[in-house]
């Protein structure tokens, strides 16, 4: 379905949202939950990824060991990597965990040659190193691997999850430099929080097998700032004066977006903090001209910055973008596709994007997205300057369902 999105009514400039719990922290602690079943958790994403995540972990567990089961996670990239995982210690069981079409271009070798180091018995069943993938669950001996450094952080972040249940642990060496260590962190801590001893010295990671946990308390899942980053983006194209507040999210957060604070910072949004609120002021207009800026350790948010500054006007120079090649689409030259379609001026290498300062937006432009939900959030805020219609609008529900009806609650106006 399209949908059709025209500037914010003049009434709406204070407003408030309430956003659904982090993706990134849900589906790491719905497998900690799997592996100690005492674990309760509140605040949980009501994101796709989330709800096929937790499908695929209620379903797995009560079905007999001598099933084959199948598991198709459809678009979710966060499930593929972290299943592959958990089923690997899943003993006498067998999985085979597939996805849509664009899943099977995905890669998941580097994460399933660091299962077979530890012993897993893992076979591709159509393309070497990608999706479809059978898994015979059993007992890993092994507790040392080692990966490359700069990969995704969600094939290190599985082992880390599963690393509590191995007999020894695990020791985990990353060869080079690291680059998303705030995801990396995050799932430290978690495991931090419900009771298991971790260490990250230079390169090396170590994880204490504990088999039970006692008395856990409950966990509360932090709101997603990858959400909260499309409203940074309305707060900077508003005038000056317009101010949001969102809950619920923490000074001292664990996602690495909450980074979001400092870039907004550039481009005239102050944050404040009270209790688990934030609100987002849009400042008077500054003198900036061009956002610099490396992304190593939030790439997520690199859509939003981009449409942010060409709405503004603004050049932008981002790097530490590898990532994005393979995300739900090659979101890099999705960006250029889409940004060149409203007048834009902008340039990608396999790991940057350079955006030339704009003053003309083209209106009424139709956006294609991708079927990558973070197409359809990131150019919506652009409705503040021109018209634009987004196509395949339902594809926000992979990370946040509730995205057009929190737009039209603040008083944007959005018909098919």
């Amino acid at each position: 379905m399209n949908l059709k999105i025209e500037k914010l009514k003049v009434e709406s400039r204070k407003s408030k949202v309430k956003i659904t719990g982090s993706k990134s922290e849900t589906n790491r602690l719905l497998l900690l939950q799997a592996l100690y079943p005492n674990i309760t958790l509140e605040n949980t994403s009501n994101s796709d990824d989330s709800e096929v995540m937790s499908s695929a972990l209620s379903t797995t567990n009560h079905q007999p060991t001598t099933v084959n089961q199948i598991i198709d996670i459809h678009h979710a990239g966060t499930a593929m990597r972290f299943l592959t995982a958990y089923f690997a210690v899943q003993e006498a069981k067998t999985f085979t965990l597939t996805g849509s079409p664009r899943m099977k271009e995905r890669p998941i070798k580097i994460l399933v040659a660091a299962l077979q180091q530890l012993g897993a018995k893992i076979d591709y069943l159509e393309k070497d190193g990608f999706p479809p993938i059978k898994i015979t669950g059993k007992k890993l001996n092994h507790h040392e691997v080692s990966l490359p450094a700069n990969i995704s952080s969600q094939y290190i972040s599985a082992l880390l999850l599963i690393a509590p249940k191995l007999e020894n642990g695990l020791e985990l060496t990353l060869e080079g430099e690291i680059t998303s260590v705030p995801y990396i962190k995050m799932t430290l801590a978690l495991l931090n929080e419900i009771g298991i001893e971790t260490s990250f010295v230079g390169n090396k990671i170590k994880i204490n097998p504990k088999s039970k946990i006692a008395n856990p308390k409950p966990i509360i899942v932090e709101s997603d700032w990858s959400s909260a980053s499309y409203f940074y983006s309305i707060i900077a194209l508003s005038e000056s004066g317009s101010q949001i507040t969102l809950s619920s999210f923490k000074e001292n957060s664990l996602q690495g977006d909450s980074i979001l604070v400092e870039i907004y910072k550039k481009m005239g949004v102050a944050t404040y903090f009270d209790e688990n609120k934030i609100t987002l002021v849009k400042q008077p207009d500054s003198k900036t001209e061009v956002i610099n800026l490396d992304l190593i350790q939030a790439p997520d948010i690199a859509q939003t910055i981009a449409v942010t500054c060409f709405g503004m006007g603004l050049g932008c120079n981002l790097t530490g973008l590898h990532t994005l090649k393979i995300k739900e689409t090659d979101r890099l030259q999705a960006l250029k596709t889409e940004l060149t379609k409203l007048g834009a001026t902008i340039s990608i290498t396999e790991q940057s994007l350079t955006l030339e300062p704009h003053a003309q937006i083209r209106s009424n432009c139709k956006i294609a997205t991708y079927n990558d939900h973070r197409m359809a959030m990131a150019f919506a805020p652009l409705a503040l300057k021109v018209p634009i219609e987004i196509e395949n609008s339902e594809v926000v529900s992979k990370s946040y369902p509730d995205f057009w009806d929190d737009l039209k609650r603040i008083g944007f106006q959005i018909h098919n």
